[in-house]
């Protein structure tokens, strides 16, 4: 195991055994991976933006709709939201759903709520060591970039997103799929050809080299 890898876990689970937050993990991680992979986020800034603003107004808005009734993630990434989590019925799964679809800047919804009874504390602590563990390998997969996904667990079924070519997709479901706890994998990718990642590779290179001159 790589001592990146080795340190994301200790502190990561260090974290979720205080706390119990995903967010915490999220940002613990996300900065080790960004610090060793950085400029590699394939959204543009105005995409980037956008996709926390989605975040945030779809979390008031479907907690307003369905109140605490409902354990409802809300996700995006280039404009294309994801609901995970557990609703009580197929109408608060519609209307959870309808909620995210009106805000602006929404290009799609992958509704994956469950119809079901609210996860407790154990399984959501599960999901975040689960999540951990699936970024984890991820960085320590050489022809992958680690931070070009984002790493959703519900239930112990994992959802990753991220513009992606179709080898790397299938690379890292593969890789996800062999963490331990992990039910199922769900692809939740944009695609991109292989012509287009070389041409987003080459980005920072070429602004580094104009620069310097």
């Amino acid at each position: 195991m790589s001592k990146l890898r080795s340190s994301i876990l200790a502190v990561s689970l260090a974290c979720t055994a205080l706390v119990g937050l995903q967010g915490c993990v999220a940002v613990v991680v996300g900065g080790a991976v960004m610090g060793t992979l950085a400029a590699t986020d394939r959204r543009t800034f105005g995409a980037q933006t956008e996709d926390k603003a989605i975040v945030l107004k779809g979390e008031v808005a479907v907690k307003r709709a369905l109140g605490d009734a409902a354990h409802v993630n809300v996700n995006s990434f280039n404009r294309r939201a994801l609901l995970t989590g557990e609703v009580a019925d197929e109408a608060a799964r519609q209307a959870a759903e309808k909620e995210i679809k009106a805000i602006q800047g929404v290009m799609s919804v992958q509704n994956e709520l469950a119809i079901s009874g609210l996860s407790n504390f154990s399984s959501r602590s599960s999901d975040t060591v689960i999540t951990t563990k699936v970024k984890a390998s991820l960085v320590d997969a050489k022809d992958l970039y680690s931070s070009a996904f984002k790493v959703i667990t519900e239930a112990g079924d994992v959802y990753l997103m991220g513009r992606v070519t179709q080898r790397e997709g299938n690379a890292a479901a593969s890789i996800a799929a062999g963490v331990a706890g992990v039910r199922k994998v769900v692809k939740v990718f944009e695609y991109i050809s292989e012509d287009e990642l070389k041409t987003l590779l080459a980005k920072p290179a070429a602004k580094d080299a104009n620069e310097s001159n």
